[in-house]
């Protein structure tokens, strides 16, 4: 089993309180995930703050528009600074998301490392470069989009008039 690492590294224009408080609710997951993929919570939260255990539920359409279940487990939790997920059913072999959070004198620096592994062998390794590795970046790339907008470096503020 080959296993690929992905790595994205944003710093953003907010406290570490802050970042931690959008990037761990699995309800803001939507809003960092492209429209196309059709993403959808299925789980319901009784709790409003993540831990470890936590069973997330959701329905994504990543080719084709084909719908697939994908359920994840919090495994690992240290607030603010980390948190790991793990696929326990869905499209992956394998699936290991670590996000990591840090202050810096700049704002957040949020890394993302990402190990995972293709089902069906040779064929999973030959649709790795054309198919999966580009979608992987690009939703990277939308989320990296989407939370400098939330994120920015310098909030405006209005001129006086």
């Amino acid at each position: 089993m080959q296993i690929h690492t992905l790595k994205t590294v944003q710093t953003l224009g907010c406290s570490l309180d802050e970042a931690w408080d959008f990037i761990s609710s699995p309800a803001n997951l939507k809003m960092i995930t492209p429209e196309y993929m059709g993403f959808e919570i299925t789980s319901e939260f009784n709790r409003e703050k993540m831990f470890s255990g936590m069973i997330v539920r959701y329905n994504v359409r990543p080719v084709f528009g084909l719908p697939i279940r994908w359920v994840t487990e919090i495994t690992h939790v240290e607030e603010p600074y980390y948190f790991v997920d793990e696929q326990r059913f869905g499209p992956y072999k394998f699936w290991h998301h670590k996000h990591f959070l840090r202050e810096t004198a700049d704002g957040v620096e949020m890394t993302d490392v990402v190990h995972y592994a293709l089902p069906f062998g040779p064929f999973g390794a030959m649709v790795h470069p054309i198919l999966v590795r580009p979608k992987l970046e690009d939703i990277f790339r939308y989320r990296r989009k989407i939370l400098a907008k939330i994120f920015p470096f310098e909030k405006a503020t209005p001129v006086p008039a």
